[in-house]
């Protein structure tokens, strides 16, 4: 990784150490700013999060879906600022930004001595919820794992899997790791597991997200039968105020699972769903997630000669 051709991997590494560092008003405001950039920049995950907040909120006129096709681009780029402030920022400093709602449901997971899957989803503020999880889970005796899916450029997935594990306490697990995953449940470990990335054909089938048909992940319920684990929905919303960010923590759901699992991803999805709404501009709307194999509203309609 000292190659010429990762210096450029590594200038943007030093960035978001010197961006961590700074007052978190300010943090967001340049984020913000980067995001208003990046919905210039790219157009076509532009185009992709248009067609989804189509599709998701059909109950909005044309302006307001762009209006929150904005704010939704403003939100990733303070998720960008907020994956720099994980790997880098001061511990007390992100202690203070997290609100915790139902600790007791928690508390309840915990109490039943089993491993946890932290039931989550690919919100903006994902990054940062995974390192506040850290304190509620350490002092209830539980170490955090975090599953992720490696990404393609190696400087990246170094530094992302050695600032996680050093801050969460356990360590990462590639997505395609089932193996490393059950182990980290039957050893008790709380693993933080996103649910909404579209599976594998023969790992998923389809069910309404949204009103709209998607492949959902079938896996979350059958790593539940197979490791005992509690599943306990947990998601990280930004405070709209500036005071920080609420981590949000439901009853754990495991004995809703398992008599059917079309009937446990429509389960999933109804709760990521519930969630999204509350601030829709924090879902991650840029992946093309109602793509089928005969079915693509993301295509581009043909071009007719005039």
């Amino acid at each position: 990784m000292s190659s010429p051709r990762y210096w450029p991997s590594w200038l943007l590494m030093g960035l978001g150490w010197l961006l961590a560092r700074l007052p978190y008003r300010l943090q967001m405001g340049l984020g913000k700013r980067f995001g208003d950039l990046a919905y210039h920049l790219i157009g076509e995950r532009r185009r992709i999060a248009e067609v989804n907040l189509r599709l998701c909120f059909p109950e909005l006129d044309a302006d307001a879906r762009q209006q929150l096709l904005r704010r939704h681009f403003q939100s990733v780029g303070m998720g960008a600022i907020e994956t720099a402030l994980c790997w880098w920022g001061p511990t007390a400093k992100i202690e203070a930004l997290a609100h915790i709602e139902g600790q007791e449901n928690l508390e309840a997971a915990c109490a039943r001595g089993r491993g946890i899957i932290l039931l989550s989803a690919h919100f903006t503020s994902l990054e940062l919820g995974v390192r506040m999880a850290k304190r509620p889970l350490r002092e209830l005796g539980y170490i955090t794992t975090a599953m992720y899916k490696a990404p393609h450029d190696p400087v990246v997935d170094h530094v992302m899997r050695t600032r996680r594990e050093a801050h969460i306490g356990g360590s990462s697990i590639r997505d395609d790791d089932v193996k490393g995953l059950l182990k980290a449940l039957r050893r008790k470990d709380a693993v933080w597991y996103a649910a909404d990335q579209k599976p594998p054909k023969r790992l998923g089938t389809v069910v309404d997200f949204f009103g709209q048909p998607a492949r959902t992940h079938i896996a979350l319920s059958r790593l539940a039968r197979m490791s005992k684990a509690s599943v306990v929905p947990f998601f990280t919303l930004r405070c709209n105020d500036g005071s920080g960010y609420r981590l949000i923590i439901l009853p754990a759901i495991e004995d809703q699972l398992g008599t059917d699992e079309a009937e446990d991803a429509r389960i999933i999805n109804d709760m990521i769903e519930a969630v999204a709404r509350q601030a829709p501009e924090q879902y991650f709307w840029l992946h093309q997630r109602f793509k089928l194999s005969d079915y693509n509203p993301y295509k581009a309609p043909a071009k007719t000669d005039t």
